[in-house]
């Protein structure tokens, strides 16, 4: 308790970090007002009744950080940046241009690559704010609106998205953590009083067990994602003795850490944004007259509404792209070139491609075992409002995931900071 107190002190008096965590602050108070402002025009009953009942819309609430529950002028979050951003990542394995721009190119490359992403944003934001506003209208949520009228929201929309872009940007730059994350994070942070609010006025003594069960899980939800995230596999590596004059360097070992969970909560996002994409495709298609259109949009409407359907893909997704963060993050081919160049080398290993195949196979069983916590955690809201019938979609498995590892991360990230000042 003693060092947590010094940490803060000394968190509090330095001005560099004090700086940057009030820029944080400050972003995050700025969103949040900004989450306020609704679009005009809004039926608020007809609103809440239709956010309760379509999970499509609660769970692109958490992207946009509860602007959606307002319908606010950003109430697209930064879901068409984290949907651009995969894509780009995903055209990686597509291109080899972009894969070596990305890898192999350093900062500017990393830099270049970002840029498509934030252009490939405003296309998706406009296509997104189509969809909202033709899936509000026809439930009554919006009045018909005029040609000025709808190109006038759509514009105010999309630059609410870029805005939130560049305040997540402006966040990695200027303040601590990672600036998208922290966004959701408070959004759900900031759902969580009215939906607490919400559970104590419905309350009743018959449902006691239900929310005893639901605190529980919780609670080994947050337990579980601690482990899991804070879990490595060290895996031992010895540096060859090297004379070099008259002094002799290296014959000292160490241990290369592999993360449990090397991708984070980034597959629950991704799994998210891919999951909402078709049904964006399929809501701004919802008026059309032709035949096949119609067909078509009801088939995939039938699909994504079965609560079956949805979970497996749900945790199929999920599963996907662990391995698949995981394969973009950790490249066991470069960390054996890597370690064979500075004269290291795994006992019992050679160096070079043994090292980089057994590297490669411890890899792949950690990220079996991550990659199966995350999709459990995913569809357990699922799972339980199934049983129960109570949503748990504000407080579940994804968002207490989400604030769980952002807290995690950010406090990782001031622990690094703190220690760099005290040297």
């Amino acid at each position: 308790m003693s060092v947590f107190w010094q940490k803060l002190s000394f968190l509090i008096n330095d001005q560099n970090l004090r700086r940057r965590l009030l820029f944080v602050l400050g972003a995050l108070v700025i969103f949040r007002f900004l989450a306020a402002i609704p679009i005009p025009g809004i039926s608020a009953s007809s609103l809440a009744s239709f956010l309760s009942t379509n999970q499509f819309l609660g769970l692109l609430n958490i992207f946009s950080g509860g602007g959606l529950a307002n319908l606010s002028i950003v109430m697209l979050g930064v879901g068409p940046y984290i949907t651009g951003s995969i894509i780009m990542q995903l055209l990686t394995m597509v291109f080899p241009r972009l894969k070596e721009m990305y890898h192999e190119e350093g900062e500017l490359g990393r830099r270049k690559f970002t840029q498509y992403s934030r252009l490939l944003t405003i296309p998706l934001a406009i296509i997104q704010a189509l969809s909202l506003l033709a899936l509000l209208t026809s439930q009554g949520v919006l009045p018909h609106l005029d040609l000025f009228s709808k190109i006038e929201s759509i514009i105010v929309i999309t630059a609410g998205s870029v805005l939130l872009m560049w305040m997540g940007e402006l966040i990695n730059e200027f303040g601590i953590g990672n600036g998208v994350s922290l966004l959701i994070f408070s959004g759900i942070v900031g759902s969580l009083p009215s939906a607490i609010g919400r559970l104590l006025f419905t309350f009743s003594i018959d449902q006691l067990p239900i929310y005893l069960v639901f605190l529980i899980v919780a609670i080994l939800i947050v337990a579980g994602v601690v482990i899991v995230t804070e879990a490595e596999r060290p895996i031992p590596v010895t540096y060859a003795k090297r004379v070099r004059g008259m002094k002799m360097y290296g014959g000292i070992s160490t241990y290369l850490p592999l993360r449990l969970n090397q991708a984070g909560v980034i597959p629950i996002i991704f799994a998210l944004s891919i999951l909402l994409f078709p049904q964006m495709i399929v809501n701004l298609l919802s008026g059309s007259t032709n035949a096949i259109i119609v067909f078509v949009t009801n088939a995939i409407n039938a699909i994504l509404q079965n609560t079956f359907i949805y979970g497996l893909l749900y945790f199929l997704l999920v599963f996907i792209f662990t391995y698949f963060y995981t394969a973009i993050t950790f490249d066991p081919q470069a960390t054996a070139t890597n370690l064979q160049k500075n004269g290291a080398f795994i006992p019992g290993t050679r160096p070079g491609v043994a090292t980089s195949e057994y590297l490669s196979k411890i890899v792949t069983r950690l990220t079996t075992f991550g990659a199966l916590f995350l999709a459990i955690i995913a569809v357990l809201p699922i799972v339980m409002q199934k049983i129960t019938g109570i949503s748990t979609l504000a407080i579940g498995g994804t968002g207490l995931l989400i604030v769980v590892s952002v807290v995690i991360d950010l406090v990782k990230q001031l622990n690094a900071q703190l220690s760099i000042r005290e040297y």
